[in-house]
């Protein structure tokens, strides 16, 4: 078992608060995109300290196989729910929505339906996360293939191809949002430029289209919800904007643009700080933004913009794959070429960066997960990491293998990578690669 105390400290001198999700809820579940409020934050007790005493690779509770894909798992009640590209050796043209019992790993059921790629880079499996709602299961395949599905049993309540109803401008990753399902809505990114369906909402009984918004090339972020001046707001970024707007009527409440200079390449969506008073955004090729967001009334306007001469040559934070978090007031997030780093919300300046903590390389990418104090983090090497991010630098803890890169990837000299978020469910970690699905015990 590999133990490591790291440090690397420069000076700040600002501090803004811990990142708070909507609702101060548990984390026996793990229901939807990076959890219970998709701000990626896990609150069990119990937890251990470090993997002293573990084997390494961290022992299971149980492994499943599965098929290819990106999509990071979802925990509710007692089941474990995943999309794939179908089992493992299938020639087969098909997506899968997968529902394991959360105890032993054994299949409850599946769903399969046809879904032809065309046209859509690294086409290894569907990219969204299955979002479990009030007994329903909701999924997004990256052809477009929308599916309300009886959380239970996996029978159809409704479905439908988005790419039959809306002239869908094609994502070149495809359509990756996890749905968002509120106040009768679900909510996603539908891509329909020319139908001004950037984003649309459908009916959670009926699958009916409620609203649509935009007239903009679609991004590759979820949307998200937050508290601002008393209300429930949706927020979405587009490849054009970002907006909040309301869940029930499609109401745009603000928006601020976000024209990208090359191509829409918004994949992490953004980071909140403790009181949705900030909001940062950051991407590959356009840098970073803070927003800051009105709590007296419902507006926002950009506080700050920095970018770099390009995502190599930048003081700034170029995130691709990996979503950055407020955490002891400072700004957190993974550069393009997998630098984690430390900025100051104030200005945007730099505070300190490592190379040690992510691999280094294009796209470089480590799924961090906020407990308390500590940050874990799921690396694209496969290893499971714990540290303390603040503002004098990076500490870490321990790491230990939990599952083995199977994606494969040309610009890595090992060939391959681990791009699929987990899932921190009560005092267990569930993840995927391209064959099987684990659950691992993190109780002290």
């Amino acid at each position: 078992m590999k133990f490591s105390k790291r440090k690397y400290v420069l000076p700040c001198f600002l501090a803004l608060g811990f990142s708070l999700s909507i609702e101060a809820k548990g984390s026996e579940d793990w229901p939807e995109f990076r959890g219970e409020n998709r701000d990626g934050k896990w609150s069990a007790e119990g937890i251990r300290s470090s993997f002293e005493g573990l084997s390494d690779p961290l022992p299971r509770v149980w492994s499943t196989p599965v098929g290819a894909g990106y999509s990071g798992p979802t925990v509710a009640g007692n089941a474990v729910y995943l999309m794939d590209r179908g089992v493992s050796g299938s020639t087969d043209e098909i997506e899968r929505v997968v529902c394991v019992d959360r105890a032993t790993g054994e299949p409850k059921w599946v769903h399969t339906y046809p879904a032809v790629y065309s046209d859509v880079g690294y086409a290894y499996g569907p990219r969204s996360s299955v979002t479990v709602r009030d007994g329903k299961a909701y999924s997004l395949g990256m052809m477009g293939h929308l599916h309300c599905l009886d959380a239970e049993t996996g029978q159809v309540v409704w479905q439908r191809s988005l790419t039959e109803g809306y002239r869908v401008d094609m994502p070149i990753w495809g359509l990756t949002c996890s749905p968002l399902v509120e106040n009768g809505s679900v909510i996603v990114q539908v891509s329909a430029p020319a139908d001004e369906a950037t984003i649309a909402a459908f009916n959670v009984e009926t699958g009916e289209e409620i609203w649509r918004l935009f007239d903009d090339k679609g991004s590759y972020v979820s949307p998200v919800l937050i508290e601002q001046a008393g209300e429930r707001v949706v927020v979405v970024w587009t490849g054009r904007r970002i907006a909040g707007v309301d869940a029930a009527t499609g109401v745009v409440h603000w928006e601020v643009p976000t024209e990208p200079n090359k191509m829409p390449i918004n994949v992490p969506g953004p980071a909140f700080n403790e009181d949705n008073t900030l909001m940062f955004l950051s991407v590959f090729y356009d840098g970073s933004r803070l927003i800051q967001l009105d709590q007296s009334s419902l507006g926002a306007q950009q506080w700050w913009h920095r970018q770099g001469i390009n995502e190599r040559n930048t003081d700034a934070l170029h995130c691709m794959i990996s979503p950055p978090i407020f955490q002891d007031g400072m700004i957190y997030g993974i550069d393009s070429y997998g630098q984690m780093r430390c900025l100051d919300p104030e200005t945007g300046d730099r505070v300190w960066e490592n190379l040690e903590a992510v691999p280094q390389g294009r796209w470089g990418t480590g799924f961090m997960t906020q407990h308390g104090e500590t940050t874990w983090m799921l690396t694209e090497r496969g290893e499971l990491v714990i540290a303390e991010l603040s503002s004098e630098g990076y500490e870490e803890i321990d790491r230990a293998s939990l599952i083995t890169p199977t994606t494969p990837l040309k610009q890595r000299q090992e060939g391959t990578v681990l791009w699929s978020q987990p899932a921190f469910a009560g005092t267990q970690i569930f993840a995927r690669n391209d064959k099987e699905l684990i659950c691992v015990e993190l109780a002290e």
